[in-house]
């Protein structure tokens, strides 16, 4: 029954500098509400819809995680992409940002960064591969290496 995830809101602290970051990962603004300090996105082709709502002075903002969907030729092409952009992929689980990180147990792999306001933001792309059970996240480049080992 349920086949997407239609809507989802974030909280940020300046609406206009958030709309301009938003516009620059290349979403289209399709509803701003001054007014009510909100402003809606499409994202793709089917018209996901990001929310972003500005928390009014002195309420604590509660950062959120999301993940954008790519492929991944796309995604290989994300950190230089991003960075023309003035944003810089972020390193994790104890690896610096030099190449995507794989989600073994999908298997997905991945380039994070942060808004303006340290929302978690996520470019993702499914593999196809079969998952598998890793108690560690690879790069990229591991995982292909692990690929061919494990393929007869």
């Amino acid at each position: 029954m349920i086949d997407s995830i239609f809507e989802t809101h974030l909280q940020v602290t300046n609406l206009e500098r958030s709309i301009k970051f938003y516009t620059k990962l290349g979403l289209t603004l399709a509803l701003h509400k001054p007014e009510r300090r909100s402003a809606f996105f499409y994202v793709g082709e089917r018209r996901d819809l990001l929310a972003l709502k500005e928390v009014p002075k002195g309420q604590k903002l509660q950062p959120r995680h999301f993940a954008f969907g790519l492929q991944l030729d796309q995604l290989m092409q994300a950190e230089e992409w991003l960075i023309e952009r003035g944003i810089y992929p972020l390193p994790g689980f104890g690896k610096d940002a030099s190449e995507p990180f794989v989600h073994a147990w999908m298997p997905a792999a991945s380039v994070y960064f942060n808004d303006h306001d340290g929302n978690e933001l996520e470019f993702m792309a499914w593999l196809d591969d079969e998952p598998q059970n890793l108690d560690y996240v690879p790069y990229l480049s591991e995982w292909n290496e692990i690929k061919q080992k494990i393929r007869p």
